[in-house]
């Protein structure tokens, strides 16, 4: 009858530290942190008393039976599983402190930095819009270019290709014209052939008014200098020059849209090392671009 009573008990009690040990089992939390550390200390505590138990009945009856074996086993076992815990409370503790640290530096960054990201966001959504913006305009400004190219073209195509050529190149359209077509040889005279070709050129300008004109004289590196002419900066702005004049006072181009100017050999296009190389370098470039201050602005970052 004791040893009955006796079972009862510390079956009692085995039924009390598996509930604990399922408990102690869970994932450990911060939440549920201080009451694993009670039932931890409640499992000792039965632990304790369980084995005290069994010793008292090893020595009143002497004899370990095959219940106190498995008993024994089996306290064995919830030592070893305690011990687990212990570790696994002391990780969570580390873990945490680990946690609350990341956490607060965080939130040390957020406060710094939060308004700093904002504006930063909002910057490179303004340069995003003003971008698109400029490649819209970019992309209309070379639509208008080739439209305006094409329309030359159909205006001068009883013109001999060697003496004018007409091409978009560096997001401009440029009209490049031969000195042979333009002025007497050694001169800036404008000859009377070049005024047809001229008058094509004038109508397809004063179509565009929002394009400016940049006439640029250019030579070979053959040396000249006589009474009218010093050098080759000389010649060739006079031949700008001259261009613009015809322009104005003939063809009514707007002078207020011209811009005259010289690049005497500096500016060949091929390597003045053959009589038919230097005609080519002996040119008269118009330069149909857009207004400068308006290109200007489409470059101008926006505060």
């Amino acid at each position: 009858m004791v040893k009955l009573k006796l079972n009862y008990r510390i079956m009692r009690k085995i039924g009390i530290y598996v509930l604990v040990l399922f408990v102690l089992t869970s994932c450990v939390t911060k939440k549920k942190f201080q009451a694993t550390q009670t039932e931890k200390d409640k499992v000792e505590q039965a632990l304790r008393q369980t084995t005290s138990d069994l010793a008292e009945c090893e020595k009143k009856f002497g004899v370990k039976s095959s219940e106190y074996d498995a008993l024994s086993d089996e306290l064995v076992k919830a030592k070893a599983k305690i011990e687990e815990l212990i570790k696994e409370v002391e990780y969570q503790k580390s873990a945490n402190g680990k946690l609350l640290d990341q956490l607060s530096a965080l939130s040390v960054i957020s406060k710094e930095g939060a308004e700093s990201i904002r504006k930063s966001l909002e910057t490179i959504d303004k340069q995003s819009r003003e971008l698109s913006e400029l490649n819209a305009q970019i992309r209309s400004k070379d639509s208008l270019n080739l439209v305006l190219v094409l329309n030359l073209k159909r205006s001068l195509t009883d013109v001999n290709d060697t003496d004018v050529n007409v091409k978009v190149e560096k997001g401009v359209v440029l009209i490049s014209l031969s000195d042979n077509m333009l002025y007497r040889s050694g001169s800036a005279e404008i000859s009377s052939k070049a005024g047809g070709v001229l008058e094509k050129i004038s109508k397809v300008i004063n179509d565009y008014k929002s394009f400016d004109v940049l006439i640029e004289g250019n030579t070979d590196n053959v040396k000249i200098s006589s009474s009218c002419v010093a050098d080759n900066w000389d010649l060739s702005v006079k031949r700008a020059t001259a261009i613009a004049r015809v322009l104005q006072s003939r063809y009514g181009v707007d002078p207020s849209r011209m811009i005259a100017g010289g690049r005497s050999e500096f500016n060949p296009k091929v390597a003045n090392d053959s009589p038919a190389n230097r005609s080519v370098n002996r040119r008269t470039e118009i330069i149909i671009m857009p207004k400068l201050d308006e290109f200007f602005k489409l470059l101008e970052i926006k505060k």
